[in-house]
């Protein structure tokens, strides 16, 4: 099933890309057909500070398996990192 539907989120961090550390400042998120990997369908992350132009973005794509691996350890990391 391929949704099509992009979902935004603001945030607050920094990307590593080709120019070295940027801020970012927003991260575009879909389940649609990837443009590089080798998938049907894919998660597909695009954390980027669009002020900077092109060149301030960092794009990812996962397959829906690791998509799910990656959400179960963030979640793990994040409960871990705020336990005393």
């Amino acid at each position: 099933m391929c949704s099509g539907i992009l979902e935004k989120a603001a945030i607050t961090g920094s990307g590593k890309g080709a120019h070295g550390w940027f801020p970012l400042v927003e991260a575009n998120v879909s389940y649609d057909h990837p443009t590089h990997a080798n998938l049907e369908h894919s998660l597909i992350i695009d954390f980027m500070n669009e002020g900077m132009g092109p060149g301030a973005r960092v794009a990812v794509e996962l397959s829906h398996d690791s998509a799910q691996a990656l959400v179960r350890a963030i979640q793990d990391a994040m409960q871990k990192g705020e336990e005393p």
